[in-house]
């Protein structure tokens, strides 16, 4: 069997699921999958009134990768809010540039709280490799921008995620903006400072040893091209 028999069967069995366990079970199969021919179905999935069921299509549709992006964008425009959100997750989890503007408007002004979280947490997995030269430098100074103010956000996990990119964001620009990093340093020590919640704290001393090396490393080397982390999305875990 091929892969394009095996999504036709596993697609029509999510669309002939007639119970809530019975779709999750089947979207599940289907994201495992991993098969492009897939995708439609399982951005229609984002939409359904099932969350264990949008929780298995984002993940299916990460593991498929930059395939989904573009229809995940679409989705953007024209779905409820809902699916929008679920989109907003798997686009961060994806990390493709082509989502930047997406992440940078929800990450600031989402009224979800595990949008912004997922969107800040997406603005530190972005493929770096994928922006054409002569564009990095300014890229990635709105990014940082972004992350700057959302880390001031009420919540705290939106705070925790926006210090996890600041940290991989402070590794990048030690390469390409050496003299932008002290705005993280500095923002981080503030954080240190003054964040009532003692996991942002913690989360802060942790990205304050991870950048302090790389940032001594650069201190005298040349630009050279940036070589993305390749850092894996985590869901709601803290890192």
């Amino acid at each position: 069997m091929n892969n394009s028999d095996l999504a036709q069967i596993l697609i029509r069995a999510v669309e002939e699921a007639d119970s809530s366990d019975r779709l999750l079970d089947a979207v599940q199969e289907l994201a495992t999958a991993g098969i492009e021919e897939a995708i439609p179905t399982l951005i229609a999935a984002l939409g359904y009134n099932n969350p264990g069921a949008a929780v298995a299509a984002v993940d299916g549709l990460i593991a498929i990768g930059e395939a989904s992006v573009q229809p995940l964008l679409e989705l953007i425009d024209n779905y409820n809010y809902g699916a929008r959100a679920w989109a907003v997750r798997a686009l961060a989890g994806i990390g493709n540039v082509r989502a930047l503007d997406t992440l940078l408007e929800a990450a600031k002004s989402d009224f979800s709280l595990s949008v912004r979280r997922a969107a800040a947490r997406g603005l530190g997995t972005l493929r770096w490799y994928q922006v054409p030269p002569e564009k990095l430098e300014s890229i990635q100074t709105q990014v940082l921008e972004a992350l700057l103010l959302i880390s001031q956000d009420p919540e705290w996990v939106v705070r925790y995620a926006a210090v996890t990119s600041l940290e991989t964001l402070a590794i990048a620009i030690s390469v390409t903006l050496p003299e932008q990093a002290s705005r993280i340093t500095n923002q981080l020590q503030q954080m240190l400072d003054t964040d009532v919640d003692l996991g942002v704290r913690t989360r802060v001393k942790f990205a304050q040893q991870k950048i302090q090396p790389q940032q001594h490393q650069q201190t005298f080397a040349p630009k050279r091209k940036v070589v993305d982390p390749e850092l894996p999305y985590r869901g709601g875990s803290r890192r």
